[in-house]
């Protein structure tokens, strides 16, 4: 028995404020992942009894058993979902989503993507694709036509794999039918991540039809967001917990913070929904929200968990509890990034710090190093690129920036269950290279290179030969 309908929820569960059966798509969604529906569809769900216009289709871009089982327990469950919102009191409200009324696997159901794509009813197609999903080659900065996926679909454009021939394929279907084009929506955690995604999918249409391509850069918004909601992955025990909890049975549940913060520009190609009732900020840019965000909870995020995970720590409430990581981190947002960063308004930076601490040590999260971990090459390059900068150029103390660096390559070198799906053979090479100095040519330092790194490339070696001779914990900067 799982969760199948919000006819008859256990006392406590908050079902859906509206008529779930007539509500109707306006919104696609690839990657249909733990923080999407803790972040943009808990949003959506606010705002479907005010216009009903803007409900959400899924769509999984994998093959494989994992995703047609996942396919399978959304159908199962007619794509219900309940989310449990825990504060670091403790105290929890559990309540049933119901925005999302269909999930589509793209590989078993090509044509019926495509459609849903191409109906002028979706005015909006979102993504929460990875840091590391838009394709945008490291070197040059530019979308990367050399990507075997990207070469067939340019062959075969009628019948796409990725997600970047599935947008383009459904514009041009739009274009030819007399439609209009639909908002290119981002939502993952990258700066500028509409400027990111429109040079994705522009090069993308640019490689298979300039004139198509001019359509879409004429007639489709890309809208730049910040977004952030601290959303941990939920294990077998982690169900068990939460349905006991709630009273349900649910194979799909999923807990978050009982913050969130969406900060987006109004740039919508044909219309969108009130998400301002939700909370969503609405400004005419999000630079400066996304650098207090990325600069300083993203980035400190990373700064705990490379360490941690040399240290044995599998949760960060776990690893911000020893004395010598917390110091490290409070002294890295304090001395390295708080003094180069413009705060937005209504923002204090010393407010916004003590929220990130306190979101860190909520234990109910039980956020997963490993998972904050993951794909650090594209994380490196995203959330410390600017205070790195900052540091060369200004001259200014580098050791922590450089235990962070060191810290990271160490775990490169010898955590096998890290994962780096950017890195290719030679990257894989270079990361697993004994001597200390090899992994400094990754990529994910790049963007720091043009600048004098004498003096860091100095001090990684110097911690990564602390690390390795005396552990961790000696080479945290004093």
């Amino acid at each position: 028995m799982t969760l199948k309908s919000v006819d008859s929820l256990p006392s406590g569960v908050v079902a859906p404020d509206y008529d779930v059966a007539s509500v109707r798509p306006g919104i696609v969604h690839f990657g249909v992942g733990n923080f999407f529906r803790a972040h943009e569809a808990f949003y959506v769900e606010q705002v479907l009894k005010d216009d009903p216009n803007w409900a959400i289709i899924g769509v999984g871009l994998t093959a494989g058993e994992r995703s047609e089982r996942k396919a399978a327990q959304y159908k199962a469950q007619n794509c219900f979902y309940s989310l449990t919102e825990t504060a670091p009191s403790g105290d929890s409200k559990v309540r049933v989503i119901g925005c999302l009324r269909d999930y589509l696997l793209a590989p078993d159901s090509p044509e019926a993507v495509l459609e849903r794509l191409s109906d002028p009813a979706t005015r909006i197609v979102s993504m929460t694709i990875t840091e590391g999903g838009y394709n945008i080659d490291e070197s040059t900065g530019e979308f990367d036509l050399t990507n075997d996926a990207v070469q067939q679909d340019l062959k075969t454009p009628e019948r796409p794999s990725t997600i970047f021939g599935y947008v383009v394929e459904a514009l041009r279907r739009r274009r030819d039918a007399g439609h209009k084009a639909f908002t290119i929506m981002s939502a993952d955690n990258l700066r500028h991540n509409g400027t990111v995604a429109r040079k994705a999918f522009l090069g993308y249409a640019k490689a298979r039809d300039a004139e198509l391509a001019s359509w879409v850069e004429a007639n489709a918004t890309f809208p730049n967001g910040m977004v952030d909601r601290i959303t941990p992955t939920v294990s077998s025990a982690v169900i068990e917990k939460l349905n006991k909890a709630s009273g349900l049975e649910d194979d799909l549940p999923l807990v978050a913070e009982d913050f969130h913060q969406w900060v987006l520009e109004d740039s919508f190609a044909d219309g969108r929904p009130p998400l301002e009732k939700a909370g969503v900020q609405f400004v005419d840019d999000v630079t400066d929200y996304e650098h207090v965000k990325i600069r300083m909870l993203n980035a400190s995020h990373i700064m705990l968990s490379f360490p941690a995970t040399l240290m044995g720590y599998e949760n960060i409430d776990q690893a911000l509890a020893d004395e010598d990581l917390r110091r490290n981190v409070e002294a890295f947002l304090n001395k390295d990034v708080i003094p180069t960063l413009h705060a937005p308004p209504g923002v204090t930076l010393e407010g916004y710090r003590d929220s990130v601490i306190s979101r860190f040590s909520n234990p109910a999260m039980a956020d997963q190093i490993l998972r904050i971990a993951s794909d650090g090459s594209s994380k490196v390059q995203v959330f410390w690129t600017e205070t790195v900068r900052q540091a060369l150029e200004r001259k200014t103390d580098v050791s922590r920036i450089a235990f962070g660096i060191a810290a990271y390559l160490e775990m490169l070198r010898t955590v096998p269950d890290h994962s780096e799906p950017t890195f290719k053979a030679k990257q894989k090479e270079l990361a697993s290279a004994e001597d200390y100095e090899s992994a400094l040519k990754l990529p994910s330092f790049d963007a720091w290179r043009d600048l004098d790194t004498t003096e860091l490339n100095a001090k990684v070696i110097e911690l990564r030969k602390v690390i390795r001779e005396k552990g961790v914990r000696a080479a945290i900067p004093a």
